[in-house]
Parts: structure tokens; C-alpha cells; sequence
């Protein structure tokens, strides 16, 4: 028995392109439940799932009245009667064998966790959008992130979108926890790597996901990444990953050198050295995914919200954690 465990809200736009995606698998719907988890969506999200769920047996709607992604992922977790649980997301949609690979590689690597790479579609065509999804998969805005930018084999892994685990996991290391609305997938798979098990990429698994369609809602995403990412660091006492510490040292740069500007002109000079850099690479990296010159003006700008907006949710989240202060975001569907 597979168990899918999909967190929604507000998703009437991508609901329908989801579950069709889902009920196209081969893999066999005897062995099969999908569980929907709604936020108290304001749209018709429920009611289209509602009409799945009379068609489909195996098809079921929860409710999550906390509204964020951990606990509609442990009540579905909670609810799923499957040896193997497997995590989606409704902003996407999955090739017709995703189930049967993934669950396959699981026994094959004996993992505690497979997943596989995201290719990042604009969620419509414009300009904006078009740009906001190459910079999610473009290495020089998301660095080393496999999953998003792609890998040649398969290999091991410090985190996958979209998990399918083995129950047994969370007998092992406990739910998702609660306290991080962004970034709970990263503190779990710290957790499975801390207790022994592995995690692997399969690259040749490709998911669809529609990236954010606007500027300021892809900056307060990455911001809101940046503000959990200490708060999972305390959690699992030690980084996760070394590409996390290069937007905060960015803005850290960028604010000494703005400081440093007033009373120095050789300061002045070096900032604007650094900055003319940086945009000229972002140009570079630009090219690579269009030659549109509007695009390209775009996606620098995006690359700078990406990197900025990271960067200052991460200093931020330090703050909080050193004055004590509760770390809180709005609600992530």
C-alpha cells in the first residue's frame, strides 16, 4: 500500500492538473490512497477535491486548522494506512511511472528516503514569470541544489522534494516538526541522515512545479527559507548544507561596504567593483536560459531578490533565535 500525503490551500489554480497527474500513475490504484489535507482554503479547492473524492474511492479530503504545511503533513502522515508514504505537492504535476520508480528505488538503495528533480515551469508565460522559474534552475541561483538544477546519476543526497519514505521512518525519527513553516523537509532528512539512513536523488524522475508568479512572492519565499534556515541549524546542531552561508555573507558584505562607503572612497569603489560583478555574472548565467533583453534585466533582478531576500530572512532568523524571540511567518500552504 502507497500512501500520497498532499498539503493544499488556496490551490483551485493547479488542483485538477495535480490530481489528473496522480490519477494517471501506473502504479495500481488497489494498492493506492491519496490524501488531501486542506488549510481552510478560500477558493474552490475543496469543492474540486470533494468531486475527486466521489469518483475515486481512495481518494480522501482532512482538515488542517493550524493552516501550515508541517501539520497537514503529519495529519496526513497520521491518517495514511500505507507501508511506504510518499509526500507531493499540489503546484505540481508527476510523470505516469513517478510512483512505481520511487517506490522501486526505495527497496533498491534500501533508502529511508527517494525523490527525484524539479523542473521549474513559469507559472504563466510572462516575462516575470518566465524569469522567476530560470532562476530556480539556474546553479548560479540556487547553487549546488541537485534537485532543482539536475544531476547525472543517481547519487546520495542532503535533501529531495517530495519524499517517498519507508513508514518505518517516522517510528524512527518522529514527525515533521511544527515549529518551521518553511523548511521542515531540510530538518527531517537532517534527522534521517543524523540516525543512520540514507537519502537519494533520482534524476531521470522529473516533477513539474510552477514557480511563484510574481517577484515580491518569490522574495518573501526565499525570504521566509533564510528566517527557519537557523532555527533548523539549532534543531540538528550543525548546518545542513555549506551553500546556506553564502547569501547572508553576500548581504553582510553589502551592508559593511555601504557603511564602509561614507567614510571611504576606496570602499566606495570596491563595493561597486563587487556589485558590477556580481550583475555581470547574473548576465552570464541569464544568457544561458534566454536571450530575450527584458529577461535577461529580469532575471538579474530576480537573482538579487533571491540572494538578498535569503540572505536577510537568515540574519534575521539569527536575531530571533539570539534574543529568544519566536520565529513566526505566515501561514505556508
Amino acid at each position: 500500500m502507497l500512501s500520497i500525503v498532499c498539503p493544499v490551500y488556496n490551490e483551485e489554480r493547479h488542483i485538477d492538473g495535480c490530481i489528473e497527474s496522480v490519477l494517471s500513475q501506473d502504479y495500481p490504484k488497489s494498492d493506492l490512497e491519496v490524501i488531501f489535507i486542506d488549510g481552510g482554503s478560500e477558493d474552490k479547492t475543496p469543492a474540486i477535491i470533494h468531486g475527486y473524492c466521489e469518483k475515486f474511492p481512495f481518494i480522501r479530503l482532512l482538515h488542517n486548522p493550524r493552516k501550515i504545511a508541517p501539520a497537514a503533513l503529519n495529519i496526513g502522515v497520521e491518517a495514511a494506512c500505507g507501508d511506504i508514504i510518499m509526500r507531493i505537492d499540489a503546484h505540481a504535476k508527476y510523470p505516469r511511472d513517478y510512483f512505481s520508480v520511487l517506490t522501486a528505488k526505495l527497496a533498491e538503495h534500501d533508502a529511508w528516503n527517494v525523490g527525484g528533480v524539479c523542473r521549474t515551469l513559469p507559472a504563466d508565460n510572462s516575462h516575470v514569470c518566465r524569469t522567476i522559474a530560470f532562476a530556480m534552475s539556474s546553479p548560479f541561483g540556487m547553487g549546488n541544489s541537485l534537485f532543482r538544477i539536475g544531476a547525472q546519476k543517481e547519487m546520495k543526497a542532503d535533501t529531495v522534494p517530495f519524499g517517498c519514505f519507508p513508514r518505518k521512518v517516522f517510528d524512527e525519527v518522529g514527525l515533521f516538526d511544527e515549529e518551521l513553516v518553511r523548511n521542515q523537509d531540510d530538518e527531517f532528512n537532517g534527522r534521517i541522515i543524523q540516525k543512520g539512513g540514507s537519502i537519494w536523488l533520482i534524476p531521470d524522475v522529473v516533477v513539474d512545479y510552477y514557480a511563484r508568479k510574481s517577484i515580491p512572492k518569490a522574495a518573501v519565499m526565499f525570504y521566509q527559507y533564510g528566517l527557519f534556515k537557523p532555527l533548523v541549524n539549532k534543531k540538528l546542531r550543525k548546518p545542513a548544507t555549506v551553500r546556506q552561508f553564502f547569501p547572508p555573507f553576500f548581504v553582510a558584505g553589502l551592508l559593511a561596504g555601504a557603511v564602509l562607503s561614507i567614510f571611504s572612497k576606496a570602499a566606495a569603489c570596491l563595493l561597486l567593483s563587487i556589485m558590477a560583478f556580481y550583475f555581470l555574472m547574473a548576465a552570464v548565467f541569464s544568457t544561458k536560459k534566454t536571450r530575450h533583453i527584458i529577461e535577461i534585466l529580469l532575471m538579474c533582478l530576480v537573482f538579487f531578490v533571491i540572494h538578498a531576500g535569503y540572505g536577510v530572512g537568515y540574519w534575521m532568523g539569527i536575531f530571533k533565535l539570539m534574543s529568544n524571540k519566536r520565529i513566526s511567518a505566515e501561514s505556508n500552504h
